[in-house]
């Protein structure tokens, strides 16, 4: 990190070779857009319809279609969220089989 001629911080970029300023490093760093199945985009805390029945690998459960979930997490993956459900730990959801709710 090093200090500008206005007295703010930059940050280092690696993969450019050039020193950002903290908003825009932020923006770089917010990663991949997620969309659902009917491309709505999805951000952290957002509620979530399955569109379809999941088989759950590990718990030997399904869950059915129509179950909300609620509060999602981003993974930096493209199409993958992080939700919690009930009785299944680490929940990893795929955006194609979510739609979000309004």
């Amino acid at each position: 990190m090093a200090t500008g001629d206005e007295g703010g911080d930059y940050i280092y970029d690696e993969e450019t070779g050039e020193w950002l300023s903290p908003d825009d490093a932020a923006a770089k760093s917010a990663g991949p857009e997620v969309v659902d199945a009917v491309g709505n985009v999805l951000a952290d805390g957002d509620a979530v319809t399955l569109i379809k029945d999941l088989k759950v690998k590990g718990a030997g459960q399904t869950i059915k279609r129509g179950t909300l979930i609620k509060s999602i997490r981003l993974t930096g993956d493209a199409q993958e969220i992080d939700c919690k459900h009930e009785g299944i730990k680490g929940l990893v959801l795929r955006a194609e089989f979510v739609k979000k709710r309004s």
